[in-house]
């Protein structure tokens, strides 16, 4: 729209209609020639402090007593007004129709054409705008105005679609979350495109964080509805950072906060929000000098590998060994696999680190007796790489260990995304002669339609079922569903995390074939794993 760029070239405006000037995302009133406004969009009466249609210029800045039409042939900024605590200058734009257009923007822009651009491709606000914006707002909850809610959107799987089904669809999906992020806000909320697939809202007037809370819920329930684009049906979703303003708080610091607060609804999975606190800022600390020593500990070897045996029940005899990585931090101390490894995946790491590991393990393995198996863990990060079956060979002829000897392990988040090429991949590990078991069976949604998709070796039932069993109920009932189901596929099942002798009973009497556990013996290092196996 021509009325939402007024440079000071004199280029010409169109005087808009209402529902026009209420999509812009900065303040715009527009005069009649005697000087009385005759349109303002919602922007300009939020910024204002009221409905300003119907006053003349002399209302509007009483402090400039030039008669309006003298001011009408200037292109340059005519006007400094300080409206809560920013100090403003105007643009008018040449009349079109007997009508003017004005533009306020903080003095201290920079660059006034470019803090009004708006993205081509959604027509929403750009970055220098919503800095503008958030300023402004965040000025008059300084003299005694309603809070300021800022919201950090990032889209979940957007780069997936724009991926498979081309940019000519990511474009569309983009502009159609837009418009859903515009109809979840009122039009005196600000909303900026300021990355990719990253979006900002600026909820103005609100009385508490359960005002924000409510908008976030509605964000992440539209977004995540289904799109049909150009004949293809999308799903995608949004994770979303709430950041209250606090006193004395300025644009910088609400956005780094919501930022932070995005940071972690994106940990906490996908299709949710989280609202900042204080903590975040401390966590977000420590996880970038645990990032920096995972960083280290790979390049100074700090890593390790331990080995869990896992029981044939069948025969009583331990058939082979589980890899564990383990970190021992010369400072930290040994740091549990649970806060390192989705660092690791979050950041990429985890593809060598991964590659480490199936190397010393296949290597390792080579000294076992009565030809046993060694069992791997690989992340779904893994398998984007596109290059998972050439490192298995790799590392399987540099050990000499034969394939059927390596069992591949992979949880159902490997195959939430891009399915088609992991269950390709899978394939062609099995092919090679591995074995490929599914880990942590039954804590996903979708596990059962994976087992018609892809004919795993082996499942693995969650220690979670296997715990929980000794109080019956539900647990107790999926543990034998689980048995039962892998049974007459002809699966083998392991029940991991057996901690005591009546679980191992129990594991028994449900038929499941393998065991793994304390009980039957804890993660080892390689050198111990011979005594072990002759006690």
């Amino acid at each position: 729209m021509s009325v939402a760029r007024i440079p000071s070239s004199g280029a010409s405006v169109l005087a808009p209609p209402d529902d026009m000037l209420d999509r812009l995302s900065h303040p715009v009133v527009v005069f009649d020639r005697d000087g009385e406004i005759v349109h303002a969009n919602a922007c300009a009466n939020a910024m204002l402090g009221r409905a300003v249609v119907g006053l003349a210029f002399a209302d509007l800045f009483p402090e400039h007593r030039e008669p309006f039409e003298r001011l009408t042939d200037s292109a340059k900024p005519l006007v400094l007004a300080t409206r809560g605590g920013v100090r403003y200058r105007a643009w008018l734009g040449p009349s079109v129709q007997a009508e003017r257009a004005l533009s306020l923007f903080p003095d201290d822009a920079d660059d006034v054409t470019s803090a009004v651009d708006e993205d081509e491709l959604t027509g929403l606000l750009k970055r220098n705008g919503l800095n503008d914006r958030l300023t402004q707002a965040l000025a008059l909850v300084a003299e005694g105005g309603a809070e300021v809610a800022v919201h950090c959107i990032d889209l979940d799987r957007f780069k997936i679609v724009n991926d498979t089904l081309g940019h000519g669809v990511g474009d569309l999906l983009l502009r159609k979350v837009a418009d859903r992020i515009r109809a979840a806000c009122r039009k005196e909320d600000c909303v900026a495109r300021i990355g990719g697939d990253e979006f900002v809202v600026v909820q103005t007037g609100i009385a508490d964080v359960a005002d924000a809370k409510r908008l976030a819920t509605r964000l992440v329930d539209l977004i995540g509805r289904t799109y049909v684009l150009g004949g293809h049906t999308v799903n995608i979703a949004a994770s979303v950072g709430v950041a209250v303003s606090a006193p004395g708080e300025g644009a910088r610091d609400v956005l780094r906060n919501g930022d932070l607060a995005l940071y972690e609804a994106k940990r906490a999975g996908r299709a949710r929000f989280r609202v900042f606190e204080a903590g975040m800022d401390a966590a977000l600390r420590s996880r970038r000098e645990l990032e920096i020593d995972l960083r280290r500990a790979l390049a100074l070897k700090q890593f390790s590998v331990h080995y869990q045996p896992f029981v044939d029940l069948r025969t009583d005899e331990v058939i082979g060994f589980e890899a564990l990585i383990r970190w021992d931090h010369p400072t930290r101390g040994r740091v549990s696999p649970a806060d390192f490894i989705p660092l690791a995946e979050e950041t990429g790491l985890i593809t060598k680190i991964g590659e480490w590991v199936l190397r010393t393990a296949c290597q390792t393995a080579m000294s076992w007796p009565n030809a046993m198996t060694v069992a791997v863990n690989i992340s779904p990060v893994q398998f984007r790489a596109d290059t998972l079956v050439e490192t298995v060979l790799s590392a399987l002829a540099q050990a000499g260990l034969p394939a059927g000897r390596l069992e591949i392990e992979i949880t159902e988040g490997a195959l939430l995304e891009n399915t088609g090429d992991v269950l390709k991949t899978l394939h062609a590990l099995r092919d090679l002669g591995l074995k490929i078991s599914m880990d942590d069976f039954g804590t996903g949604y979708s596990s059962l339609s994976y087992l018609q998709k892809f004919p795993f070796n082996k499942i693995k039932i969650d220690r979670s079922f296997v715990q929980g069993a000794d109080e019956g109920g539900e647990s107790e009932a999926i543990l034998k569903a689980i048995a039962g189901l892998g049974l007459s596929l002809g699966m083998a099942i392991t029940a991991e995390g057996v901690e005591t002798a009546e679980q191992l009973a129990r594991i028994r009497g449900e038929q499941c074939t393998h065991v793994q556990g304390y009980f039957t013996g804890r993660p080892m290092p390689a050198d111990g794993i011979s005594s072990f196996l002759s006690t």
